[in-house]
Formats: structure tokens, C-alpha cells, sequence
């Protein structure tokens, strides 16, 4: 094909993402050839001349407008559109104008293209996509705002009119993960962080568990290398060992469905590096006490005449009569999907060895939506079925964005608890199903069914028990809300909801109420003036406002309008001269901004965000340019990341600190790389826990270890001992990572010590 002619181009950008121009040599232009015709040869839903058409327009403008460009990596820049189609066309199995959309993708963003040029060429329809996917451009006040935040809150907007948009994002994203190397380490961090807070589990919500699986490893392999390649390491280790395994266990299973003439597909495979990460964390054990490392998944064909369910719980008693099942480990998704629209039949057996061993069982159908999630099974491509779990999801988000001026960091915060992975079900009074995310109160609840029964709420009852609205529900609750006209929310609601929409209707209602306070209080305050023959002017204004404790008009109106403002002495204030106090007033609050402004512009000039920053010891406290964050504890020698705080110093966290992930998602220019130096003066905070067999003088023999032959500080010691065991957590003070390490394996070796580990604690 020669892509090389064509009449669709109105501008060209000839120069690479670092501002140079660098034209492509023979090698680039052979390299997107064949790139491009990987694409064309495996397309999966293009069958059709017409479909061809639109990918091979698509490409042609693409292919001009990114002419010349370079991304960090070195390679021609339509490489990265390119392998973006390929994910939205194989592994999400979408159409053309996805496909074109992927390849248009960067066009009006990177190049002179706009959208009225996408929309001459390409109609409205893939206009609309490339809307969504582009970012926002123009002047922007990144001290108030969130760029990032701005950006995902634009894409989100267009899932009312077209869900593809996420889709096609999603691949984007995956693709940059894919190609993370390149970008310096401050980059890296940020977006790894962004993927984590906010794709991974979007991916998730959307179904799509095989990319959501890689974008949390991706993840993870950038945010924490060590721990990655540990894992791996030993992943790869212990692979013939696992597969001998799955083979010896599948075995008997594969000889049982055959006989029962079932068609089906048996494979197995450890869990993801994120998950074995995870699971290490949440149980605070190490990878050699992960001991459902594997999974086997069946994937059977749909039989003529017998439901997918009894061919699920048919294969579930045959498995279960050859291994012994734990009992607590049995989920049935089959009957009631995953929100997500997750189908399957997972159980947990004992295998050979005494190892546990996780089965999941689904049709061939299930296992299709299972990996693509609703890129197989969404409207537009003809499924027109009753209103899906999805469509409900669309509806909360777009309620969540119908506030446009709520703040964008605020708003992705709540989006983000939205992208619920645990979910409860509970029932109303007669009988229907709500699904609620885990942890959901009565107050969530009674926002879920109606905004104004939230708002009217004063009470609930929970299985027919007079209930509060903080109490937190179980699934099979069957809730009953009680409600009064006289009652509103009130500021402590706030704490009892953990659901975005609950949170958003009361947030809304107080905005509500002040602006009736506002207009009230204007009315109110002019009639006394009025009144009093007094005029309205900034004269007045300088004196009332630090006389009634106010920080602007708005506020005093509203205080007025609310009863808040007593106006008797109105006229006696108003004939005072402005005293001497009052300038200091105003001018020691200019004198604070001007510092802090001062403070922020040198912090930007000193700080290269191109190299680490060094933290270094200084006998100076008072003069320390950064701060260890209370949330996460970091001590030297842990992977730290810092965050430039405004008017302040640079404060350091632990990568997976959720503050942390957070700011990366949110914030993320405001990111440096960050090293240590050894410190040998400056001490810092670390707590380790450990238990064992009970014996006289242990608790003797292990403070005096750290207190006399490693000379470490203790600040606090927690010993208890129950039936002859006794566990404990210290407090201590420590220079480095290596003196913590040096102590724990100077402790394991003390008589009845049986395990001992550094908690991390993310207060």
C-alpha cells in the first residue's frame, strides 16, 4: 500500500517531541510499513471494504501529521497510534471507527490539526471520540487546579455519548506503560502512580481483567523495581516446579470431564506479580508464605439444553469429588455477575503436596466477557438487552459530573471510590436488590434510592432493628429508612458515607442553603442600612468585616442570613476610624501571601525535577529543606519519592504510601526523585513486630540486644502473651535500613523468637 499520497492533509508538523526537526530515514518509514501492515492483517471485526476504507483514510492523516516525529524512545511517533489500534482491535476486539479513533488519537493534540478537520474528513461520530480523548489546552492556574484531574473529568464526560472513549484511553495508557523505559525517573513515578490510582481500576470496573492485570504489574515494575524483580525472580524459579503441579492436579479433573463428555479447555498459571504483592502486604508475609500462588481455569463449551449454571456446579462436584474443598472460599459470580459483569464459579481445593489451589469455572461466552469485559457486549454493537450493571455505573458517573464546578481533585477522589472491586448486596423493603460498595452505611443507602430520602433521612432500620445512619450494612441486609420533612443534612454526614453520590447530594445541599443564607443576608443587611440612613461603601465594609470576624462580603452575607451576625452595634461600628490595629490587620495578612508566593518561586528555581533530589543531614532543624511524612514513616534506605509542597519543604513518602499514589494521580509536576545519604546523626521512626514460644527473660534478652549491643533507642514496647505465645510490636529510633535489618536478624536468632518483620504503617 503506498500510504505515502494522499489528499487529506491540511497542515504538517515537522518537528519531533523535543522541538527538533529530524527527518526519517528509509529504516522509519520500512519500520511503520510494516508496523501498519501487521495491523491490516489481523484485523478481527473489519471484514468489509468500507471498514478498510476508514482504517486506511485514518492512517494516511495520521501517518502525514505525526511525519518526522520522534517519541523519547527514539522511534517514528506513529508507532505509538499504530500499536494503540492493535490493542482496541485484538485484545478489546472493537470495530473500525475505534480503530480509526486509535490511530487518530494524538492527531489534534500533538499536531495543527483540529477537530473541525477531524470532523470534515471523519463526521461527527469519531470527532466526538477525539474530543473525549484529547487534553485540555490554553492557559490553566496549576496553583488551584489539577491538570491531571481536569483531564480524566474531560474524558469521563463523554460516557453518556460514547463509551468507546474510555476504551481506546484505556489502550493508550497500556501502551505507554508498555513503553515506560524511556522517561526519566520523576516521569515514571507519576504516571505508574496515575495507573494504579485511577486505569487499573477503571479497567477493572470495565471488565477488562487481562489489561487490568498487566497495568498493575506495569505498575508496580515502576514503582517498586526490587520488589518486582523479586517476585519475578522467584516466580521464574519456581516455574517447572508450579507447572509439574498444575499438570499432577489437572490431570485426574481432565480424565473425570472427558468421560462426561464435556468439551472444554483446562490451563494454569500463578497469579499476577501485583496480586502475590498484594496479598504479601495485606498479610504482612513473605512470598514463601503465599500458598495460593496458583490458578486453573476451565472453560468449557455451552451445551445445547443445560444452562451454563448446572454445567458450573456439574464440574464443581466432580472437582470437588476428587480435592476437598474449603468451604469459605466457594463463589458464585454465575448466579449474581460482579457488578463489572463478571461471570464465573470460583472454588478453593486442597491439591497434591497440601497446597491450596483456586479453580474458576466458566463457559467459553463467559470467559470472552470475562477478558474484554463491555468492549464484547456493549449497545452500540447491537446488544439491546435490559439496562446492564454498566449502564447503571454510567448513570452514577454522570450524576457525579453534572456539578461543573466542583473541584477536580475532590472529584477524582470520589470517581475513584466509585471503581468499587467488593461490592454488597442489600434489599429494600420489598424486596429488591441494591448493590452497594463494601463498607456502604444506612446514609449511603438511603442517597442510593432517592437523593431527597437522603436529605430527609433521620433514621433507618437494619433487618427490622431501629438502626443509626453511620451503621455500616452487610450483604442480605434488608434496610428501611426513616424520614421527616423538618430534617437536612447536616456537616458530620460527611464522615458517615463512603459513595461518591452520597457525598456530592450533601455537599450540594449545603451550597444550596448558603446561597439562600447569601441572598437573605444581602436583603436583611440593606434594610438596615436603610434604616440607619447609612450608605454601602468599601469605607464601611473595612470596618465591619474584622469587627464581625469576616473574610469577604460573601461571608458576612451569609453569616447575616444564617443568624449568625448581630447588627445592633452596626451603627456604632460604622462611625469608628479605622484604628492603627486594623491596618497591621490587613497588612500583616498581604505581607503572609507575599512571602508564601516568594517561597514557591524559589523552591521551582532550586529544584531540578531533571535530577534526584538529595536529602541530606542537617544539624539545623529549623533549616531543613524537606520532611519526613507522618503517614508513611520513610527511613533512609527505604525507596522514597518527593512532593513539592506549597510554601513549604519538600515532603518525603514511600512510593506505595496511598498519599502518595494519590498525589502522583493528582499532582503529579509537583513530583521529584528523591535519594538518600547515610545518616549517622538524624534518627528516624521504625516499628517492628514479632512474636514466639513464651520463656522467662525474653522480653529481657531481646531490649537488651537493642539497647546494648546495637545501640538503638526505644521509644515504646508493647508485650503481650496469651496462652503461652506472645506477640508485640517496638518502637525504636534508626539511622538506616540496613540497622533495622542488622537488628531483626540479630532478634531471630534469640530462643522463641519465631518471626519478626518491620510493620509498615500507613496511619
Amino acid at each position: 500500500m503506498n500510504w505515502s499520497n494522499n489528499n487529506y492533509i491540511c497542515t504538517l508538523c515537522t518537528y519531533d517531541t523535543m522541538g527538533k526537526k529530524d527527518v526519517f530515514t528509509e529504516e522509519d518509514f520500512a519500520l511503520i510499513n510494516r508496523e501498519y501492515e501487521s495491523l491490516l492483517n489481523n484485523l478481527l471485526r473489519c471484514k468489509n471494504p468500507e471498514d478498510r476504507k476508514l482504517i486506511g483514510k485514518a492512517f494516511d492523516l495520521a501517518n502525514k501529521a505525526h511525519v518526522n516525529m520522534r517519541r523519547r524512545s527514539g522511534e517514528p511517533y506513529i508507532i505509538h497510534p499504530i500499536e494503540v489500534a492493535k490493542i482496541v482491535n485484538h485484545e478489546l476486539g472493537l470495530g473500525a471507527k475505534s480503530i480509526a479513533s486509535a490511530l487518530l488519537h494524538d492527531v489534534v493534540e500533538d499536531t495543527e490539526y483540529t477537530l473541525e478537520d477531524i470532523r470534515t474528513h471523519f463526521g461527527s461520530k469519531i470527532t466526538t471520540i477525539i474530543d473525549g480523548l484529547t487534553k485540555i489546552s490554553g492557559v490553566y492556574n496549576n496553583d488551584k487546579n489539577s491538570l491531571q484531574a481536569e483531564n480524566f473529568r474531560k474524558m469521563l464526560l463523554t460516557l453518556s455519548d460514547d463509551l468507546r472513549v474510555i476504551f481506546i484511553k484505556t489502550a493508550d495508557r497500556l501502551h505507554n506503560m508498555r513503553t515506560l523505559d524511556s522517561l526519566p525517573e520523576r516521569k515514571k513515578m507519576k504516571v505508574a502512580g496515575e495507573t494504579i490510582y485511577l486505569y487499573a481500576p477503571l479497567a477493572h470496573r470495565l471488565g477488562l481483567f487481562a489489561i487490568k492485570s498487566e497495568l498493575e504489574d506495569l505498575s508496580l515494575k515502576y514503582r517498586h523495581p526490587k520488589i518486582f524483580e523479586e517476585i519475578t525472580r522467584k516466580l521464574k524459579h519456581s516455574e517447572k516446579r508450579n507447572q509439574s503441579m498444575i499438570n499432577r492436579f489437572s490431570l485426574p479433573i481432565i480424565e473425570r470431564l472427558e468421560e462426561n463428555g464435556l468439551k472444554f479447555d483446562i490451563t494454569g498459571r500463578p497469579k499476577s506479580i501485583y496480586s502475590i504483592w498484594k496479598k504479601m502486604q495485606t498479610k504482612n508475609v513473605p512470598f514463601e508464605e503465599i500458598y495460593d500462588i496458583l490458578a486453573v481455569r476451565i472453560i468449557f463449551e455451552s451445551q445445547e439444553h443445560v444452562t451454563e449454571r448446572t454445567t458450573c456446579w456439574n464440574i464443581y462436584a466432580t472437582i470437588t469429588d476428587i480435592y476437598m474443598p474449603k468451604p469459605d472460599r466457594l463463589r458464585d459470580w454465575v448466579r449474581r455477575p460482579k457488578a463489572n459483569g463478571y461471570e464465573a464459579l470460583h472454588l478453593t481445593v486442597m491439591g497434591p503436596h497440601g497446597r491450596w489451589v483456586e479453580v474458576q469455572i466458566r463457559s467459553d461466552r463467559m470467559d470472552d466477557f470475562a477478558e474484554r469485559g463491555y468492549a464484547a457486549h456493549w449497545k452500540y454493537k447491537g446488544d439491546s438487552t435490559q439496562e446492564s450493571e454498566l449502564d447503571k455505573w454510567i448513570k452514577k458517573v454522570r450524576e457525579m459530573l453534572e456539578n461543573p464546578n466542583e473541584d477536580p481533585i475532590e472529584f477524582l477522589d470520589e470517581f475513584k471510590m466509585n471503581l468499587f472491586s467488593s461490592e454488597i448486596m442489600v434489599f429494600t423493603p420489598k424486596g429488591n436488590i441494591i448493590t452497594l460498595p463494601k463498607g456502604a452505611t444506612s446514609l449511603d443507602f438511603a442517597y442510593e434510592i432517592h437523593t431527597e430520602i437522603g436529605n430527609n433521612a433521620i433514621g433507618s432500620k437494619v433487618n427490622y432493628r431501629l438502626m443509626p445512619l453511620n451503621t455500616t450494612l452487610q450483604s442480605g441486609d434488608q434496610v428501611e429508612i426513616i424520614t421527616s420533612d423538618k430534617s437536612k443534612p447536616s456537616r458530620d454526614w460527611l464522615e458517615y458515607v463512603t459513595m461518591a453520590k452520597a457525598k456530592s447530594a450533601i455537599r450540594n445541599s449545603f451550597k444550596t442553603e448558603s446561597k439562600v443564607f447569601l441572598e437573605n443576608g444581602k436583603l436583611i443587611f440593606n434594610n438596615k442600612l436603610s434604616e440607619l440612613n447609612i450608605k454601602p461603601t468599601s469605607d464601611l465594609f473595612r470596618k465591619i468585616l474584622p469587627a464581625y470576624e469576616c473574610l469577604g462580603k460573601d461571608d458576612f452575607y451569609t453569616k447575616v442570613g444564617a443568624g449568625g451576625v448581630n447588627l445592633d452595634n452596626l451603627k456604632k461600628i460604622a462611625k469608628k476610624n479605622p484604628a492603627s490595629k486594623l491596618v497591621k490587620y490587613w497588612d500583616l495578612r498581604m505581607l503572609s501571601s507575599q512571602k508564601i508566593d516568594i517561597k514557591n518561586k524559589e523552591n521551582t528555581a532550586l529544584i531540578n525535577k531533571k535530577i534526584p533530589y538529595i536529602i541530606r543531614e542537617n544539624l539545623d532543624n529549623a533549616n531543613k529543606s524537606y520532611e519526613i511524612a507522618k503517614c508513611c514513616n520513610p527511613i533512609p534506605g527505604d525507596e522514597v519519592v518527593g512532593y513539592i509542597s506549597s510554601g513549604g519543604p519538600v515532603i518525603i513518602h514511600k512510593p506505595k504510601c496511598p498519599v502518595a499514589v494519590r498525589l502522583m494521580s493528582n499532582e503529579g509536576n509537583k513530583l521529584v526523585a528523591v535519594k538518600w545519604t547515610i545518616h549517622k546523626i538524624d534518627s528516624f521512626l521504625a516499628k517492628i513486630q514479632l512474636n514466639g514460644i513464651d520463656r522467662i527473660g525474653i522480653v529481657s534478652e531481646v531490649t537488651k540486644i537493642i539497647s546494648n549491643e546495637l545501640n538503638v533507642n526505644m521509644r515504646n514496647v508493647q508485650i503481650s502473651v496469651h496462652q503461652g505465645v506472645f506477640e508485640g510490636t517496638i518502637d525504636l529510633y534508626v539511622h538506616h535500613t540496613k540497622d533495622l535489618n542488622n537488628l531483626i536478624m540479630k532478634l531471630v536468632n534469640v530462643k522463641g523468637v519465631d518471626s519478626i518483620k518491620r510493620v509498615e504503617d500507613f496511619s
